[in-house]
């Protein structure tokens, strides 16, 4: 590793006096952070008028979240391995927190669209918090535990639909905010009280010019995807931004392969191991989005267009709660394949689950029990997929390096995400249907957007194959460990991982 140090003995991975807590303090807010992605969904139609603004503005409060999350994810997973886990995850919630604040006392849209951006800052929280699991808990806990942390990204975005739906129903848009804000402040206090901080430090010098470089990077690059459909696709601002980001990208990987401390280690990212699995992971992000995309325009469209279903976005939050469960569920069962097979076969047996609840949804998507059903199936596969990630991440990594990895795969998942988006919705305003002299989605629009979401989950199953099964431990895991010690334990199960 360029620029790891040796771990001394015994330092950083004894297990807390109460990992039970520890557990369920970090889901708890790696839940709370995940609420961040649906907390707004609900009023998205009402802001212009609420902030008396035009729409394509307010579009901003979702799109600066998007980019401030891919800016801070991993930019913090580096400071964490670097400055300390739990002084970053602290850093994190404390924005989080006051985002929220500002979110919730603003009538206007600029300071909406300042909190969103300091709510996306807190994004790095789930692959934090899966890096002091690794440091902090004793081997046989570390597989289920990471597993229902990596889910925690899921089951707050699940969950977080309906109750931000109610609230918004019934009491004044604001407190959404309050209630956010108030979530962050008990997990703040929390993991002040319960986690502990990791020994495992790299040290070292901040790479301020590689922060730099892969900011504007991500920024252009996801600024092309998710506002192009608004600009244009063949729009100078959407090409320029475009190129810009394939230029300023190649030449940030340039400048990272010749520092001696760089921000990103591309030499570890080109392992075969954190290689596919960083591609499985684009995959399926983009397929677990499409399923946010479709399933709640097929539960709100009229019902004589023949295929939507005419409910509420509170009837479609309570649809899609219980995927949230389902996934928390499975993450354990994901843990008990991971120890019996591997990550990689957890990995796969995900990504063929999430590609059978697209192909069910193709066949079933008339009846709100459908879709109820079909969510269900696809948070079971995303709950064995996301628990196998973080395992297979760290299985091939320093540990000195497992902030800055994990980071990495969680952006790897939003680009996925942000890729899903922006093809949806092209395919979706193209292929539409007449209703009253509107034009809506139509129902062969759905069904493409569906295929392509299966066949997402399949081409992650088919890069998960190029993971290897066997692997060399990772320098300085098991060596810079005493046997005997928790670390060496945690290191040797990983490497039969």
């Amino acid at each position: 590793m360029s620029d790891a140090l040796t771990r001394p003995a015994g330092a950083g991975t004894t297990a807390p006096p109460r990992p039970n807590a520890v557990v369920a303090v970090l889901a708890l807010a790696g839940i709370v952070v995940s609420l961040m992605q649906t907390l707004v969904i609900p009023i998205v139609p009402e802001l212009p008028k609420l902030l008396d603004a035009p729409a394509s503005d307010t579009a901003w409060a979702v799109t600066a979240t998007l980019l401030a999350a891919s800016v801070a994810t991993p930019v913090v997973g580096r400071l964490g391995d670097m400055f300390g886990k739990r002084r970053m995850l602290l850093v994190s919630i404390v924005l989080l927190v006051s985002g929220s604040l500002v979110c919730a006392m603003a009538d206007s849209l600029v300071p909406m669209i300042v909190g969103r951006a300091l709510q996306g800052l807190s994004a790095a929280v789930v692959p934090l918090g899966i890096s002091i699991m690794r440091d902090a808990l004793p081997a046989d806990r570390l597989a289920g535990s990471t597993a229902l942390m990596s889910a925690s990204l899921g089951v707050g975005g699940a969950l977080g639909l309906p109750t931000a739906a109610f609230i918004a129903d019934r009491w004044d848009w604001h407190l959404l905010f309050w209630v956010s804000a108030a979530l962050g402040a008990v997990a703040l206090v929390l993991v002040l009280l319960i986690v502990p901080e990791s020994k495992v430090r790299t040290g070292g010098r901040f790479d301020l010019v590689g922060t730099v470089g892969l900011s504007a990077g991500l920024i252009s690059l996801l600024l092309a995807v998710s506002k192009g459909g608004d600009w244009g696709w063949t729009s100078a601002t959407t090409l320029g931004l475009g190129t810009a980001s394939v230029v300023i990208l190649l030449s940030w990987g340039w400048w990272e392969l010749r520092s001696p401390q760089p921000l990103v280690d591309l030499r570890t990212t080109v392992r075969p191991q954190v290689l596919f699995t960083n591609l499985a992971s684009i995959a399926l992000g983009f397929s677990m989005f499409a399923m946010s995309l479709v399933l709640p325009q097929l539960l709100q469209l009229p019902e004589q267009t023949g295929y939507g279903l005419g409910k509420s976005m509170l009837t479609v939050g309570l649809v899609l709660a219980p995927q949230g469960l389902v996934m928390m569920v499975m993450s354990a069962v994901s843990a008990k394949v991971t120890k019996a097979k591997g990550p990689k076969v957890t990995l796969m047996i995900g990504a063929l689950i999430v590609a059978g609840g697209y192909g069910l949804n193709l066949l079933l998507m008339s009846e709100v029990w459908h879709l109820v059903l079909v969510s269900c199936v696809i948070g079971a596969g995303i709950g064995f997929t996301y628990g196998a990630l973080p395992a297979l991440i760290m299985g091939a990594v320093d540990p000195t390096q497992t902030g800055a990895a994990n980071s990495l795969n969680t952006l790897m998942r939003s680009l996925g995400t942000s890729f899903a988006s922006a093809l949806a919705g092209v395919i979706l305003a193209q292929m539409t249907t007449d209703f009253g002299g509107t034009a809506l989605p139509s129902e062969s629009g759905f069904k493409v957007v569906m295929a392509i979401g299966a066949g997402a989950a399949l081409l992650a199953f088919f890069l998960a194959s190029f993971i290897p099964r066997h692997r060399e431990p990772a320098r300085g895991a098991v060596a810079d460990s005493p046997a005997g010690t928790p670390e060496a334990e945690t290191a040797t199960v990983k490497a039969q991982a």
